[in-house]
């Protein structure tokens, strides 16, 4: 019984896995959730370019999963002494190169989202003082970002304007570089700017200027506020950990886990920790803009 119904949960995961990464679905049902088609659709190889990992294709993001679940799985069982326990375990493990993958996307876009007022003034400066033209300016900006994923997508974005004089093309290039909704609303302000010409430039890359810095103020005393709920949520999940290692290194503690009732209650633990840890990552992520003009 014990090993049917772990059967069925890897296959279900499988399944799960398999058809958010090739479809985009979401959620837990066999089918796409129709009531979330408004919602922004979830674009895998674009967030491996969030994370700076261009060179990383989705099968092999995958296939680290699988040898993650494997690993830990086949520690647990070394443990434990138990399928039931080793399995789970191996599945919820799971989520480590996802939560690693998400950790280095959330560094590199907040480098992003602080360098952007930064880049913005130094356009203002290039095209009203040093009277460089839109193009070049952004060009010239954007080869002093602070991370190499957005000096190499300008660096591509100049090749692309060299080619084609195309200053559309070339905003193209970078919001597809760089994938980030902020990238997307500076680069169409510019190409809105640059299209539309006038002498009212510099007002409007100071207004964009103050709107980024607002969100990034926002952003700081909202972190700022959950510091020590995060601190707190690493230490409840220390603690259950902790206290299985020292009940097996106890008399028969090894034992007790390999029984039927061992083996029910680390799955219930392991399962309310993963439900409450998850839990707790929902309603403290902070709200994304969605991304805007993608094709």
């Amino acid at each position: 019984m014990t090993a049917a119904l772990v059967a069925c949960l890897a296959g279900w995961g499988v399944f799960l896995l398999y058809t958010a990464f090739a479809m985009g679905w979401r959620g837990l049902g066999p089918g796409q959730d129709e009531t979330r088609d408004s919602r922004p659709r979830f674009r895998p190889n674009e967030w491996l370019i969030q994370a700076g990992m261009t060179d990383v294709r989705v099968s092999e993001f995958v296939a680290v999963v699988v040898a993650v679940v494997l690993v830990v799985g086949t520690l647990a069982y070394a443990i434990f002494g138990a399928i039931a326990p080793a399995a789970f375990i191996g599945l919820c493990s799971a989520v480590a190169p996802v939560a690693a993958y998400r950790s280095r996307r959330d560094r590199l876009r907040t480098a992003a989202r602080a360098a952007w007022p930064q880049l913005i003034e130094e356009i203002r400066l290039l095209t009203g003082s040093l009277g460089r033209s839109l193009p070049v300016a952004v060009l010239e900006a954007g080869a002093k970002a602070p991370t190499k994923p957005m000096r190499d997508t300008f660096a591509a974005a100049q090749r692309e304007w060299l080619l084609s004089t195309d200053f559309g093309r070339m905003t193209s290039v970078l919001k597809a570089g760089l994938a980030d909704p902020t990238a997307d609303a500076t680069c169409e302000t510019l190409l809105i700017a640059y299209e539309i010409g006038g002498s009212d430039l510099e007002h409007r890359l100071a207004a964009l200027i103050d709107d980024r810095n607002a969100d990034l103020q926002e952003r700081a005393d909202a972190q700022s506020r959950q510091a020590g709920v995060r601190f707190a949520r690493w230490f409840v999940l220390a603690v259950p950990v902790g206290m299985a290692l020292c009940g097996m290194s106890i008399g028969n503690g090894r034992a007790a886990y390999r029984s039927t009732g061992g083996q029910l209650a680390v799955l219930a633990a392991v399962a309310l920790t993963a439900a409450c840890w998850a839990w707790a990552s929902r309603i403290m992520r902070l709200p994304e803009p969605g991304r805007v003009f993608v094709d």
